[in-house]
């Protein structure tokens, strides 16, 4: 691993011992000991990435919608998936595209599929799981190919993450995070990329068919933009 990923690795797994430890403490009623387990460890790296993933495109919201799309696509198509394997996976896919964890010129989906069981070590995650997990995560982009249920489904979420209305609020806040100086023209480009590139990428039937919808709004959005933009051109 390199030393940043070692850096990374010694920044977070005291952060979510600590979650967890804090968890344990507060807990009003003592559950089941294997129940008790599993939601300290889920309430570990769900508080993680409150507090450290946070980006207007991408980061704790987003996870949290590809977490639950993702089971929605999979009961959908009547597919089981290991809900372990997809709540870490969902929740830490683009840890790596935040400082310190992101290495310039690193993809950073292999970036957290190589740190991801440092960051889960000793939270009373299950790590007989954890290469489903990086298997996840390394493919969790639109253009990559999933192979595993957990993988197919994280995928899709992500890809229709990038479609519909939450996709236009997505990439424009990917060009402007500061609301400072936003770039109307390279997010319509981008905008216009994801329209052509992410819905063949789309794997699950349920995925292709929660894609209809929003890539008609993608659509429409960007008609409408054209229509008035030209309208106040012609004046």
């Amino acid at each position: 691993m390199s030393p940043l990923g070692s850096y990374s690795l010694r920044r977070l797994v005291p952060t979510l011992a600590m979650t967890t430890l804090l968890a344990v403490a507060s807990a009003k009623d003592t559950p089941a000991p294997a129940m008790a387990q599993v939601e300290n460890w889920r309430a570990s790296v769900r508080q993680f990435a409150q507090q450290h993933l946070r980006h207007p495109a991408w980061g704790y919201s987003h996870s949290v919608r590809d977490y639950e799309l993702a089971k929605a696509l999979a009961t959908e198509d009547h597919v089981t998936v290991d809900d372990d394997v997809l709540f870490a996976a969902a929740y830490l896919h683009d840890v790596a595209a935040f400082a310190p964890y992101e290495r310039p010129g690193v993809d950073h989906a292999a970036e957290a599929a190589g740190i991801v069981a440092g960051l889960v070590s000793g939270t009373g995650f299950p790590m007989a799981k954890i290469e489903a997990v990086r298997a996840a995560i390394r493919t969790h982009m639109f253009d990559r190919k999933p192979i595993g249920p957990e993988a197919i489904y994280l995928h899709d979420a992500d890809a229709l993450d990038w479609l519909g209305a939450v996709g236009v609020a997505r990439i424009f806040a990917l060009v402007d995070p500061n609301g400072a100086q936003p770039d109307g023209p390279a997010a319509l480009k981008m905008l216009r990329d994801n329209l052509a590139s992410v819905p063949p990428g789309i794997v699950s039937r349920a995925g292709r068919a929660r894609s209809v919808p929003r890539i008609h709004e993608l659509e429409q959005y960007l008609q409408n933009l054209s229509d008035e933009t030209h309208a106040f051109q012609a004046l």
